[in-house]
């Protein structure tokens, strides 16, 4: 395949990806909040404030953060397959509070 052959199916396999739907959705990022509890018995339990029910548990920190990332992708997956809305942090807000004991 000659330079400019190669460079036009580049092209034309480019525009089809920004035509293609479910191309374009595959491209899209996400940003989520994760909350990682300590678990009395050892490891993290994460949670995902902007997911209701998107909870997962891990070993170690890493292991847990890998764990939610796989457990967002099902979540958003799964939403998409229905074509349901796909919540995002705006939201979430993040606060906390001191209680003197």
């Amino acid at each position: 395949m000659g330079d400019s052959t190669a460079a036009e199916a580049r092209a034309g396999l480019a525009g089809l990806a920004s035509r293609d739907s479910i191309g374009f959705m595959a491209k899209a990022r996400y940003h989520y909040y994760i909350m990682l509890r300590p678990e009395p018995e050892g490891g993290y339990t994460a949670l995902v404030p902007a997911l209701p029910g998107c909870v997962t548990y891990g070993h170690t920190v890493e292991q847990t953060r890998d764990m939610a990332k796989d457990a967002i992708s099902g979540y958003v997956a799964s939403l998409r397959k229905r074509s349901d809305p796909i919540p995002t942090n705006d939201n979430t807000l993040l606060a906390s509070v001191d209680l003197a004991g």
